[in-house]
């Protein structure tokens, strides 16, 4: 019996993602679960000078996008994860990851921890903020510096 029928891989690209990958995997193969992937583009603060909104003549938004979106399907192609189970959203991290896990019967969460302590934990990690709010299993892997 297995105790994970689907599994959520949430990937940042940083060079520790081949650590969480490989336990996400190992996790899907043990339980003959589905292994799904998620990459979330974070909002970006471009509104935060003392002056007003700044002007650019490139669209970031679309650029990370595309950017991510290649990421994705090469990271997923390489882990063997069909694209009806991969997901590019753009938001908060901790928030879409949540929020794609309920909207598809995900039961174990896979992501990377610093384990950042004093002023960074205070600030908020993502592991921290998907491990209180997921309704599911979250398995947090110790990213080493």
């Amino acid at each position: 019996m297995s105790l994970y029928k689907n599994i959520l891989l949430s990937v940042d690209f940083s060079g520790h993602s081949e650590n969480v990958a490989l336990a996400a995997k190992t996790l899907a193969e043990q339980n003959q679960a589905n292994l799904h992937i998620v990459h979330v583009v974070d909002n970006l603060p471009f509104n935060t000078d003392p002056y007003g909104p700044i002007q650019f003549d490139i669209d970031f938004t679309q650029e990370l996008l595309d950017a991510g979106k290649t990421h994705l399907a090469k990271y997923a192609a390489e882990l063997g994860i069909p694209q009806e189970r991969q997901w590019l959203e753009m938001g908060s991290p901790k928030h879409e990851v949540v929020r794609v896990a309920e909207e598809n019967n995900i039961d174990l969460i896979v992501l990377g921890s610093h384990g950042r302590h004093g002023l960074g934990l205070l600030l908020g990690s993502t592991a921290n903020g998907v491990l209180h709010h997921a309704k599911c299993d979250v398995l947090a892997v110790r990213l080493k510096e």
